[in-house]
């Protein structure tokens, strides 16, 4: 088989503390596992979203109590959700292929995926991060640290970050190289590490890349066979909730982008993952992506059991 397929797994599907995530690991991993067993080469893509806010709003937290403590840069709480994540996940792995009697290793790579200092994010930052504060503070804040603030839903004033589109992902060679000895990898998590290229050097840069757009830009460049986007439904459905939704199987890159038009898919939810799927299909021949949701991933890949986007 050694099909290679990059998987996107939401972070809300990881619980909301650590011991929450020990045993949501465990049930991703069972699905990991049995793929594995089958011959594919799998890297996994993790998002972020509940635990980099939890670590970013307890170090916020922290600085509020003692002046003492360092105010954390959000690139950097991004690295630590990647590593305490991808423990988590590397470890839930690791003692299933024990239990099988499996020798396949698990790596976690924490990933730099760089972007373009000039992309017009940085123009309009729209990623809400952080605690509510009222306008006072806000603006005292955005003055002392030079973050931008936003009214959120009434509860107050909230920082924002820009999400600018992944350009090249830094550690791709070294995923290679995991995935070649055979290892699974779990790397790109919660989008990655933003950096931008200056003077040759790589700088980081508080933003968020979306993870699933991470996912896809990882599968191109690694030359993956497949991109597996893994949601809360088995398929995409058009007229969602509606007494004429559609569930959807096979559908092509063109089909896809008329359903986009059509205004089909919310822009929180399944917009990104059909535009990312899009994406991967795209950039190179044979491709195809499939969105479905975690219980149903085995299924997806070996019975075409989910929504799969294509070429033609």
């Amino acid at each position: 088989m050694n099909k290679q397929l990059v998987i996107a797994l939401g972070g809300n599907a990881l619980g909301n503390t650590p011991d929450e995530q020990k045993q949501a690991v465990l049930i991703a991993a069972s699905h990991i596992v049995s793929l594995v067993k089958d011959g594919y080469k799998i890297v996994i893509v993790h998002g972020n979203g509940p635990q980099v806010g939890m670590i970013n709003l307890a170090f916020e937290l922290a600085y509020k109590e003692n002046s003492n403590v360092a105010a954390m840069p959000f690139a950097e709480c991004s690295a630590m959700s990647q590593g305490y994540i991808g423990f988590h996940l590397q470890n839930a792995l690791q003692n299933m292929f024990l239990e099988q009697g499996m020798t396949t290793h698990v790596s976690t790579a924490i990933t730099q995926v760089i972007v373009d200092q000039n992309d017009p994010a940085f123009q309009n930052p729209t990623k809400p991060v952080g605690l509510f504060y009222s306008e006072e503070t806000a603006k005292e804040i955005g003055q002392e640290r030079g973050y931008t603030f936003i009214e959120d839903s009434g509860r107050g004033f909230r920082r924002v970050v820009p999400s600018p589109e992944p350009v090249d992902i830094k550690e791709k060679g070294t995923i290679r190289c995991l995935m070649e000895n055979g290892d699974v990898v779990i790397a790109c998590g919660g989008g990655g590490i933003p950096v931008y290229r200056e003077d040759g050097m790589l700088r980081s840069v508080d933003a968020v890349i979306d993870k699933d757009k991470a996912a896809a830009k990882l599968a191109d460049v690694i030359n993956a066979d497949t991109f597996i986007v893994l949601t809360a439904v088995p398929r995409v459905a058009v007229n969602f909730g509606k007494p004429d939704q559609k569930w959807l199987d096979r559908i092509t890159v063109d089909e896809a982008n008329r359903y986009i038009e059509e205004g089909h898919f919310a822009p929180g939810s399944m917009l990104p993952k059909v535009e990312a799927a899009i994406k991967f299909v795209k950039s190179g021949p044979g491709r195809e992506a499939i969105i479905t949701s975690l219980e149903n991933a085995y299924n997806a890949v070996t019975e075409d059991n989910g929504t799969i986007i294509c070429s033609e």
